[in-house]
């Protein structure tokens, strides 16, 4: 089992659902107290209300964060060591493939994010700076990515009777 990709996965997944819970994505300092924004809603001086409008690429972002999460939490459930040796390496594969996939699409949903979020703040933007939530993102994408890594390099070098060359000789 691979303890360093399951970590990276699992931090990164309770990263990634963190980020796209919270309403921090952009923040400013405003009369009324702190304003931020998020995927689902913004907030100003402790009250949150949804987005009047959703601009495409802000929904494009939420879609892509979540299929995100749910390809990190498959990857997570595949990577469990069940199973014999040569289904646990096959599984290891497909582990490492879903997490790989996770951290693509939250690299490919930030991206989005990034312009979404300029679409969504209008013309003085200046004064909106992107905020923690924004910030885990990029953090889980990495780890997910890395996670993913390290389980299809744990498979290619799986230590089992079944994978060596020379065990059914």
């Amino acid at each position: 089992m691979p303890l360093g990709g399951s970590l990276c996965g699992a931090t990164g997944l309770a990263l990634l659902v963190a980020a796209t819970a919270t309403p921090f994505w952009a923040q400013r300092r405003a009369p009324g107290g702190t304003a931020s924004l998020g995927l689902w809603h913004g907030c100003l001086g402790g009250q949150c209300h949804p987005h009047a409008t959703t601009p495409a690429l802000l929904e494009a972002t939420r879609a892509l964060l979540l299929l995100s999460v749910v390809a990190a939490a498959a990857g997570l459930v595949l990577g469990l060591p069940l199973g014999p040796g040569g289904a646990r390496r096959e599984r290891q594969r497909a582990a490492g493939a879903a997490l790989l996939l996770a951290g693509l699409l939250s690299l490919l949903g930030l991206g989005l994010g990034s312009g979404g979020a300029l679409a969504l703040l209008g013309p003085p933007r200046s004064s909106w700076s992107f905020s923690w939530s924004f910030i885990l993102a990029w953090v889980a994408a990495a780890l997910l990515g890395s996670a993913g890594i390290f389980h299809i390099c744990s498979a290619s070098k799986d230590p089992s009777p079944e994978s060596s060359e020379l065990g059914g000789s």
